[in-house]
C-alpha cells in the first residue's frame, strides 16, 4: 500500500498531539517559518489565492481577514479538512477540499498566489506539482513555499534518536523515515539545488530563496533562541511566472 503524508494526520493520536504542538508558544511553525512566509507574501488584498497541504486552514482564514478575494486550500488529510471546514464556515469565499495535491484539477490561469507550507516535503516528485503551479497561475502571478531544511532532510534517522547535526548522503535524493510525535513519518531529502532547479524547470522565475534564519523578537526564551541558530530548520522559495 502507497503511504502519503497526510496519513500522519489521520492517525487521531497523531493529528491530537500535532495540534497541542501548535499551541506552544515557540513553535517553530510560528517563530521560525510563519514570519518569512508573511514577508514573502507581501499584501494579498484582492488576490486569490491556492493553498496545497492547508492543514487546518488557520493561515486561510488570516489571509481572508486581510482582504483577499478568494481562498481555497487543498488537503489531504480527512481529520485536517475537518478542522479546515470548522475554520471557514464563516467564510463563502474560504474553501477546502478533501484531496492530494497531486490528485488536484489545476485549471488555467486561476489564481494570483499558489501557497504551499510545510508540505512538499512529503512528495516523491515535486517536477509534476511545480508545472502544475505553473499552469494554474495567472500570468505574473507567484509561488511560495517552504519545506523542511535539507540540512534536516538529509540527517533523519530512522530511530528517531539524533545523535548529531552531521549532514550525511547530501546529495542522494529519496526517501527518509523520522520518528515524531510517537509515530512515523516518510519525508523525502532534496538538495537546495534540487528545488531552485524544478522551479527554473518548471518555467518559475525564482525571486526569492530564503531559510529560517531566527528573530530575536519573536522568542520568549533565549535559551530556544540561541537553540535554533545553530541550524537552518525550513528553506523557502519564491518563483513568479512571466507576465
Amino acid at each position: 500500500m502507497s503511504y502519503h503524508g497526510s496519513d500522519f494526520y489521520d492517525n487521531d493520536k497523531n493529528f491530537e498531539k500535532y495540534m497541542e504542538r501548535r499551541q506552544w508558544r515557540e513553535n517553530a511553525n510560528d517563530t521560525l517559518e510563519k514570519p518569512v512566509i508573511r514577508q514573502l507574501l507581501g499584501d494579498i488584498a484582492g488576490l486569490h489565492v491556492l493553498d496545497l497541504g492547508c492543514g487546518d486552514a488557520g493561515f486561510g482564514v488570516e489571509l481572508l481577514q486581510e482582504g483577499c478575494a478568494s481562498y481555497a486550500g487543498i488537503e489531504g488529510s480527512r481529520n485536517m479538512v475537518e478542522a479546515a471546514s470548522s475554520s471557514l464556515a464563516d467564510y463563502k469565499n474560504g474553501t477546502v477540499q478533501h484531496m492530494r495535491m497531486e490528485d488536484y484539477a489545476y485549471s488555467r490561469d486561476t489564481y494570483d498566489v499558489v501557497l504551499s507550507r510545510l508540505a512538499l516535503h512529503y512528495l516523491q516528485d515535486i517536477g509534476g506539482i511545480f508545472r502544475s503551479v505553473h499552469q494554474t497561475l495567472k500570468p505574473g502571478g507567484r509561488f511560495i513555499f517552504s519545506v523542511e531544511h535539507p540540512v534536516i532532510t538529509s540527517t533523519l534517522q530512522p530511530s528517531g534518536t539524533r545523535t548529531n547535526w552531521v549532514v550525511d548522503n547530501y546529495f542522494i535524493q529519496g526517501y527518509r523515515e523520522q520518528q515524531w510525535l510517537g509515530g512515523t513519518v516518510h519525508k523525502y531529502h532534496r538538495t537546495v539545488e534540487d528545488h531552485f532547479r524544478a522551479m527554473q524547470e518548471a518555467g518559475f522565475i525564482v525571486e526569492h530563496l530564503r531559510e529560517s534564519h531566527p528573530v530575536r523578537e519573536y522568542f520568549v526564551n533565549e535559551e530556544t533562541y540561541e537553540r535554533r541558530r545553530r541550524i537552518p530548520l525550513f528553506l523557502f522559495l519564491a518563483g513568479k511566472k512571466s507576465e
